[in-house]
C-alpha cells in the first residue's frame, strides 16, 4: 500500500525514484568534485602557481556560481598578481551571498590597504573584528590604516591594545615607533624601536629596517655619531640597502666629515648614477674639499637630468667661494625669484653684498626676507650683526 502510494506521489510529480537517486548521485559527484577542485586551488595558491589556481577555481564556479570558497580564492589569486581592484569584484560578490565571510572581509580590507584607500580599509577590518574582536593580525593592520590617515589617537590606542594582549608583539612596537616619527616625536620612536634591541625582545634577530629606523631618529636628533653604529650594522647584512648608505652620508655630513659622506654618496650612485638628489649631495661634499672641478661636474650632471634648485646654488656657491661674487650674486638673485620662502638663499645673497662692499644693500636684502612675515633666527641674527 505504501509502495502503491509512493508511486503515486513520483508519477503526479513526474519523476521516477531513478530520476531522484541519479540527482542526488549528481549532486554528490559536483560536492566532491568541488572540495577536491578548492583544496587543489588552494594549494597551488601556496605553491604561487597563481594560474593553476585560478583554473581549478574558475572550474567550481562553472559548477557553482556563488560558492565562497571559490569566490575568496579568485580574489586571493588575483591579489596575488597585484591586480587589487578586480579582486574586489570577487571578494564584494562572495560578501553579497555570504555576508560576514572572515575571508573575504580580510581580503577586500587588504585590497583596499594595497589601493591606499586606509577609511574603506578601516571600515572592512573594523566589521571583521565584530566577528573576532582579539585577532592581533588584523587589530595592527587597523592600527597602520589609521597611523596612514594621520589618526594619531585611534591608531596608538590599537597599538597599545595589543600590547595588552601580547607585550612583545613586534608589529605594534615597530607601529607605535612609526607612528611617533610621522609626528615628529623622535625621542618616542627611538624609545620604542631600541625595544626591539633588548634580549627579552622579539624578534631576537632584529629586522634590518628598525636598524635604519634607529639611525634616522638620530639623524633627525642630530646625534649623528649615535646614528652611525645602527646603519653601519644594517650595511653589514646588506652592503647595497639604500637606506643604510644614505644614512650614514647623511650622518657624516651632518659631522662635516664630507670626505667620509662623499664614499657613500658615491657608492649609492654607483648604483643609481641619474639620482640628482645624491649627484648634488655629491657636489657639495666636493665643495666642501674644495675639489671645485669635481663640484662643478656633480652639479651639472644633475642639471642635465632636470633643474634643481639647490645644484644652481651649489654652482653660485663655488663662484662665491672662489671670489666671484658679482657672479654668484647674480645666480643667487634668479634663484630668489624662483623659491622666494627660501631664507638659506637670502643669506648667501647678503653675504656675497658683504664681499662686494654693499652692506647697505645687504640688509635691505635680509629685510625683504623679513616683510614675508616668516620668523627666522639666522636672519634675525645676521641682521643684527650687519646693523651693529
Amino acid at each position: 500500500m505504501r509502495d502503491d502510494i509512493s508511486n503515486g506521489i513520483l508519477k503526479n510529480t513526474g519523476h521516477s525514484s531513478f530520476d531522484i537517486q541519479s540527482d542526488m548521485n549528481k549532486e554528490a559527484q559536483e560536492l566532491t568534485e568541488i572540495s577536491d577542485l578548492s583544496k587543489k586551488g588552494y594549494q597551488f595558491l601556496k605553491e604561487d602557481k597563481i594560474h593553476d589556481a585560478i583554473e581549478c577555481f574558475n572550474k567550481i564556479l562553472a559548477i557553482d556560481e556563488y560558492n565562497n570558497y571559490a569566490l575568496v580564492g579568485m580574489g586571493d589569486a588575483i591579489r596575488k598578481r597585484g591586480a587589487f581592484r578586480e579582486a574586489v569584484v570577487f571578494y564584494q560578490r562572495c560578501l553579497i551571498h555570504h555576508p560576514g565571510n572572515n575571508y573575504a572581509l580580510f581580503g577586500l580590507a587588504d585590497c583596499y590597504k594595497a589601493l591606499n584607500q586606509y577609511h574603506k580599509a578601516i571600515e572592512i577590518w573594523e566589521q571583521y573584528l565584530l566577528h573576532d574582536g582579539k585577532n592581533i593580525t588584523v587589530l595592527t593592520r587597523v592600527a597602520d590604516a589609521y597611523r596612514k590617515v594621520k589618526d594619531f589617537k585611534h591608531s596608538k590606542e590599537i597599538y597599545l591594545k595589543v600590547l595588552d594582549m601580547e607585550a612583545n608583539n613586534p608589529y605594534a612596537i615597530i607601529g607605535l615607533g612609526h607612528l611617533h616619527y610621522d609626528f615628529k616625536e623622535y625621542r618616542e620612536a627611538l624609545s620604542y624601536w631600541e625595544r626591539m634591541l633588548q634580549p627579552g625582545g622579539a624578534p631576537n634577530k632584529v629586522d634590518i629596517r628598525v636598524l635604519t629606523s634607529i639611525g634616522n631618529c638620530h639623524r633627525k636628533l642630530k646625534t649623528f655619531e649615535s646614528g652611525i653604529p645602527f646603519f653601519e650594522q644594517a650595511l653589514e647584512r646588506d652592503p647595497y640597502n639604500f637606506y643604510a648608505l644614505f644614512g650614514l652620508a647623511d650622518c657624516y655630513r651632518g659631522l662635516n666629515q664630507s670626505a667620509c659622506s662623499l664614499e657613500y654618496w658615491n657608492r649609492i650612485l654607483k648604483q643609481d648614477p641619474r639620482n640628482k638628489v645624491i649627484l648634488t649631495r655629491a657636489g657639495d661634499a666636493y665643495r666642501a674639499l674644495c675639489n671645485y672641478d669635481m663640484a662643478v661636474e656633480y652639479y651639472e650632471r644633475a642639471l642635465n637630468i632636470e633643474f634643481d634648485i639647490y645644484a644652481v646654488l651649489g654652482l653660485a656657491l663655488v663662484d662665491k667661494d672662489k671670489g666671484k661674487y658679482a657672479m654668484a650674486t647674480e645666480s643667487l638673485r634668479r634663484l630668489i625669484q624662483q623659491d622666494p620662502k627660501n631664507y638659506r638663499l637670502y643669506l648667501e645673497l647678503a653675504d656675497c653684498l658683504v664681499n662686494l662692499g654693499e652692506k647697505a644693500q645687504a640688509i635691505e636684502v635680509l629685510e625683504e626676507f623679513q616683510r614675508q612675515d616668516i620668523r627666522n633666527t639666522p636672519i634675525m641674527e645676521r641682521l643684527d650683526v650687519l646693523r651693529s
